[in-house]
């Protein structure tokens, strides 16, 4: 049965953080049709048992069985999803559950997949990131736009929503499983004739970062560079033009 909201959280060595945020999403989601999938990506610390004694309504989990990636879990909650819409949101909450109702306008206007961003004049970044992720994030941006993907100042963001169609659609076709699946969507989207736009959002940095600086840096830059290849024979439906509001 199909509900309003598919909420996917993947979820990587998260017992820590996971009660509170399952606690928090379920809060906003009281009276609404939904569901939530959180995703284990492999963990080895007790994530599966917080999701399956949560006792949330509406909640479950969804095993890799070893660890695949970021993209690879949320690829796996997208699929399995029924929801008219599609939210995807990091386990840590860096930008709150309560902020979904900005990207719900984007949709709700016709866009099709609405970034949350922390680059444009709308963002509100309450705690910064350090400075070598900062740089790190521009280095990323500009090879990004050797792959193909201009006018987007943010496309990694973990707080993004999609037509539940277009979600599904677009996640079969996806093959990048670690960091840089956001920009593979973001190309596919473009590709496909959807329309893609950022909108910003609060956010808050989280010193507990499953990103390394350098070990997934050089993994990132080597998926970007295969992600036209790895699609060679997609043809676009439409000429985009790529411009975020």
């Amino acid at each position: 049965m199909s509900v309003d909201l598919s909420i996917v959280i993947p979820a990587y060595n998260e017992a820590r953080r996971l009660g509170p945020t399952l606690d928090r999403v379920a809060a906003a989601m009281v009276g609404r049709s939904h569901e939530i999938l959180v995703v284990d990506d492999g963990s080895v610390d007790g994530t599966v048992a917080v999701v399956q004694a949560h006792g949330a309504p509406h909640l479950r989990v969804i095993e890799l069985g070893r660890n695949r990636g970021k993209g690879a879990a949320i690829r796996r909650g997208v699929l399995a999803s029924t929801g008219r819409r599609v939210l995807l949101c990091d386990a840590d909450l860096s930008t709150p559950i309560e902020a979904l109702g900005v990207l719900e306008a984007a949709l709700d206007a016709g866009v099709q997949v609405a970034l949350g961003s922390r680059s444009v004049a709308t963002s509100d970044v309450r705690v910064r990131q350090p400075w070598y992720r900062v740089w790190m994030g521009k280095t990323f941006n500009g090879l990004i736009r050797l792959a193909g993907v201009h006018g987007f100042a943010d496309t990694q963001c973990g707080f993004k929503l999609l037509d539940g169609e277009v979600a599904r659609d677009l996640f079969a076709r996806m093959k990048i499983d670690r960091f840089a699946f956001d920009v593979e969507l973001v190309w596919l989207a473009l590709r496909l004739g959807h329309r893609v736009v950022e909108v910003g959002v609060p956010w808050t940095n989280s010193p507990d970062s499953r990103v390394h600086p350098i070990f997934d840096a050089a993994s990132m830059f080597k998926d970007v560079l295969r992600i036209r290849w790895l699609h060679r024979g997609l043809r676009p439906s439409v000429v985009v033009e790529e411009r975020p509001v």
